[in-house]
């Protein structure tokens, strides 16, 4: 039996090697990628919001209290500008989508972020936080690790931790709006990314990751074929998957921005009407990392009650109809259905708080 047993393990030694390998490949293309999107032109941007207390003009309706009507033109120019924003973070996303699912061994993945409980939800919720995406660019990551297995709970977190508990935009609310919103945001992020998330693998049914998958001894076998093959195949159904929807779905939102938010009449902006108006709006609208925040700041400006504020804090970064359409087909109907409702009624609690206390 001795000698068995060291074959196997000399056996295994080469696959593990490899997988080491290919798990630091990828996380060097991470970091480098972070770097050079993300940390690096956040940290500029940091001192920029605590000398100016501003991080430039509202994406939505520039320094006007409505946006423009809907046209084409309307449509060109927020997708223009949307896009000159996050090309790179988009690019990214979709680059490390392609790559987890090739270079990470999925029985690593399965054994941290395959179980339906909330140790996974919360692993995955902190590894999201370095990342400080839009929804919109989490999606392709969050796409991969569901190819992978991974559980609705996790990739939840990941996903929707991206956006609502970025740190860089968390210092720049701190220095342009107030530590009243910035606390407000933390704790409304830390329901979505850990509570909601967590609960939606109730919702999964027969999707969800069983258990024994997540144990080595059910790996499923290696997948064959040129490595370089492999990810050129899972980049060109992520594109297909992606791209289309999302370049169709900011136009149309660019277009209609003005029936979405629109401007309402004198005392309307401080009550309910407004609250749910913006909650619903702020959840289907698209925008790129940090932009609520010189939204909220020119709404405000032109005495939009604060209720309104607490709801664009909280669904305006979580998710949108973009994202939604990205990862629709990679979860089961019933969580999306769950997280989208559940985005609008932390909005419209949001927008509660922030009328009492912002």
């Amino acid at each position: 039996m001795s000698p068995v047993t060291n074959s196997t393990t000399y056996s295994n030694q080469p696959k593990d090697y490899k997988a080491i390998v290919f798990t630091v490949i990828f996380l060097l293309i991470a970091v480098a990628g972070l770097s050079y999107v993300k940390w690096w032109p956040y940290y500029h941007k940091a001192f920029k919001a605590a000398a100016e207390h501003s991080i430039g003009s509202s994406i939505l309706t520039g320094k006007e209290a409505a946006a423009p009507a809907p046209s084409l033109q309307a449509a060109l120019d927020y997708a223009i500008a949307y896009f000159r924003s996050v090309w790179k973070a988009a690019v990214l996303g979709i680059l490390l989508g392609s790559l987890v699912q090739v270079l990470i061994p999925s029985k690593w993945l399965l054994r941290v972020l395959g179980k339906a409980n909330f140790k996974s939800t919360a692993i995955a919720g902190l590894a999201s936080l370095p990342g400080m995406m839009c929804s919109c660019c989490a999606a392709p990551i969050a796409v991969g690790l569901r190819k992978k297995n991974v559980s609705v709970g996790a990739t939840l977190a990941f996903w929707i931790g991206n956006p609502v508990l970025n740190p860089a935009t968390l210092i720049f609310m701190t220095f342009v709006l107030s530590w009243k919103f910035t606390l407000m945001r933390i704790v409304f992020g830390l329901i979505l990314t850990f509570g909601v998330s967590y609960l939606a693998n109730k919702f999964a049914g027969t999707a969800q990751v069983p258990d024994t998958l997540a144990k080595p001894a059910m790996e499923a076998p290696a997948p064959q074929g040129p490595l370089l093959l492999r990810w050129a195949a899972a980049a060109g159904r992520m594109l297909l998957a992606v791209v289309p929807a999302y370049i169709i779905t900011v136009l149309l939102l660019g277009a209609a921005r003005a029936w979405m938010f629109p401007s309402l009449g004198a005392g309307i902006t401080s009550g309910i009407l407004a609250v749910l108006v913006f909650a619903i709006a702020g959840t289907l609208f698209v925008i790129p990392t940090a932009a609520e925040i010189p939204i909220i700041g020119t709404f405000l400006s032109f005495g939009f009650g604060t209720g309104a504020a607490g709801a664009l804090l909280v669904t305006l970064p979580a998710i949108s109809l973009p994202s939604l359409l990205m990862v629709y087909r990679s979860f089961p109907r019933r969580v999306v259905w769950f997280v989208f409702f559940s985005v609008v009624a932390a909005g419209i609690l949001g927008g509660a708080v922030g009328a009492a206390v912002l």
